[in-house]
């Protein structure tokens, strides 16, 4: 169920190759955090009839968080471009995400202009896009987000895209799994 308050998470994440935590993942869960294609398609489709949208809860710039800015090879105390997202089924937040980018990187792709759009629409249309390996964790994301669900997983990879690297960090909510019967891990 979805309420108005925020709830914030301060835990230092451990990250993963996806593969390690395979054996404590069930079948369900391991075809959402190891899947590779486009997030938001995935979710629009198991939203069946329910209307899919973007929440967008921040996105400015702001200091990276030190395996954020180690992911992307940034210098810590540098700023980046970040933005927070609610993907939202209905009304309910299934997904809270996280993307980093570097300042210096930005220069024309626009990303600032997506607003309540899915980040996700723009990255799987580039042609040159490139996946990095996908990790995982246990932790709860350390921002600000609107629902008392839990975090259950979460995952992130680096894309590159005609000289950006950007870092997306998504955090499967025990929201979606109720939704969608799936096991609590």
């Amino acid at each position: 169920m979805a309420t108005s308050s925020f709830r914030q998470a301060h835990a230092f994440p451990v990250w993963q190759p996806v593969a390690a935590l395979r054996p404590t993942m069930s079948a369900s869960w391991w075809q959402w955090v190891a899947s590779t294609d486009s997030l938001t398609a995935r979710l629009t489709a198991a939203g069946s009839e329910r209307p899919f949208r973007v929440r967008l809860l921040r996105q400015g710039v702001g200091m990276p968080q030190p395996d954020e800015a180690q992911a992307l090879g940034l210098a810590l105390r540098h700023y980046a471009w970040l933005r927070e997202v609610a993907l939202c089924v209905g009304d309910t937040p299934w997904v809270v995400a996280r993307s980093v980018a570097p300042l210096t990187q930005l220069k024309g792709q626009h990303l600032e202009k997506l607003g309540e759009r899915s980040l996700g629409s723009w990255l799987f249309r580039q042609p040159d896009l490139i996946r990095g390996p996908l990790e995982a964790t246990v932790c709860v994301p350390r921002f600000a987000y609107p629902t008392d669900a839990e975090s259950l997983w979460g995952r992130r990879s680096v894309f590159q895209h005609a000289g950006l690297s950007l870092l997306v960090q998504e955090y499967f909510l025990s929201s979606m799994a109720n939704d969608l019967r799936l096991p609590s891990r």
